[in-house]
């Protein structure tokens, strides 16, 4: 198998993308250990193999620290550090009291400065192994966050860490990040409604559907992969071709405010 006798540790990797990674990791061959806040309702099993759990509140550093300490006792080397734990309330802007600045500061905290301390905390394995961190980055990075918006600056400054990191850890560790668009997981319903919610939103991407977590996990298991073996300080879009235009949609409206979809399956944004 692919990535046998490597060893994976994914932050976040109970649920969702975070277990959709894992469990690619562990169809690979690979070693997998994840961890979480909570543990989670079911262990994270794929192809007969179970992906080993640890309760670690990424905020504190301590904690990090004991992570990677138990898994160099227990395996002697890590191979590719996943930082995957991350996520955001929607909380729009202008609060007006500390109390909201707090709140989106503990935002940043979890989404960038636990993937820095993890990261730096991971490194000398990291370099004993010549390993790999696959940051998971998001479109909201790169575009407006409306309601979002700590998050969104969170996650540009990951991708600029990572292409950082990728520098100054060059050519022990390679860094790079996954960046994910729109992913179906199990909290989908909460952003997006019930099932003809998500198909409607599916239609707005241009392979028209949303990622599902084991599209994430099988673009990590490539960037941790030899085939990346020359990928460095890249950022890999996992978006199904991104968004369409909104001026298109508008440009094909007609008088009652529908789009032409003759000669497009969807035009219009929902």
């Amino acid at each position: 198998m692919e990535l046998e006798g490597r060893v994976i540790v994914v932050t976040g990797g109970t649920r969702g993308v975070g277990a959709g990674i894992a469990r690619a990791f562990l169809r690979a061959g690979a070693e997998v250990v994840v961890c979480a806040r909570r543990p989670p309702d079911a262990p994270v099993t794929e192809a007969g193999r179970t992906a080993a759990y640890h309760p670690v509140d990424l905020r504190r550093p301590d904690e990090v620290t004991g992570l990677l300490a138990r898994v160099a006792e227990r395996y002697g080397r890590l191979d590719t550090l996943v930082n995957n734990a991350g996520g955001t309330p929607y909380r729009p802007l202008g609060g007006g009291d500390g109390t909201d600045a707090r709140r989106h500061a503990r935002i940043v905290e979890l989404n960038l400065l636990a993937p820095m301390a993890a990261s730096l905390a991971a490194y000398p394995l990291l370099r004993a192994a010549r390993g790999s961190v696959v940051m998971i980055g998001s479109v909201s990075g790169t575009r407006p966050s409306p309601g979002t918006a700590a998050y969104g600056a969170a996650k540009a400054g990951l991708e600029n860490l990572a292409r950082s990191m990728a520098v100054e850890w060059a050519p022990e560790v390679r860094v790079n990040t996954l960046v994910l668009g729109m992913v179906r997981t199990e909290l989908s319903h909460l952003h997006y409604g019930d099932a003809d919610g998500l198909a409607a939103v599916g239609r707005t991407v241009p392979l028209g559907r949303l990622a599902e977590p084991s599209d994430a996990g099988e673009a990590a298991v490539f960037l941790a992969s030899d085939r990346a073996a020359y990928i460095s300080g890249a950022s890999l879009l996992l978006h199904g071709g991104g968004e369409r235009p909104a001026f298109l949609a508008a440009a094909t409206a007609d008088a009652s405010g529908t789009s032409d979809t003759s000669d497009t399956p969807v035009d219009k944004e929902n």
